[in-house]
């Protein structure tokens, strides 16, 4: 795996948090783009954390990988279709923010298995 480049996704995700919750508190207030944002702003820093954790050899590489692809697609697809709502008026694809929401559920249980791999 290479860490790298979800520092620099987790850097993407980071800022467009920031630019949506400006955007739900002064472009379309009551849009629902404050939980785009918050799902965004709060899985860049899962990720940059995570990042630490596979760096440090704490937890099963491999389910780990997959916690973090989860936390990005999965973000991007949540916050993407939300936005994507409030500006343009349509849906990024049908069930694109409840398939993101369920992909990071995927990647918080890939967490905790990786950390119960890792117990044994």
């Amino acid at each position: 795996m290479t860490p790298t480049i979800f520092i620099v996704l987790a850097g993407l995700m980071g800022a467009s948090g920031i630019a949506l919750a400006a955007a739900g508190a002064h472009a379309a207030p009551g849009a629902g783009l404050d939980s785009a944002a918050s799902m965004l702003l709060f899985h860049a820093a899962a990720v940059v954390g995570a990042v630490a954790l596979a760096r440090q050899g704490a937890l099963i590489r491999p389910l780990l990988l997959v916690a973090l692809v989860a936390w990005v697609l999965g973000g991007v697809l949540f916050s993407g279709d939300i936005a994507l709502r409030a500006f343009a008026g349509h849906r990024l694809f049908a069930m694109a923010a409840p398939s993101g929401g369920v992909i990071l559920i995927i990647g918080w249980l890939a967490l905790a298995a990786a950390g119960l791999g890792a117990l044994f």
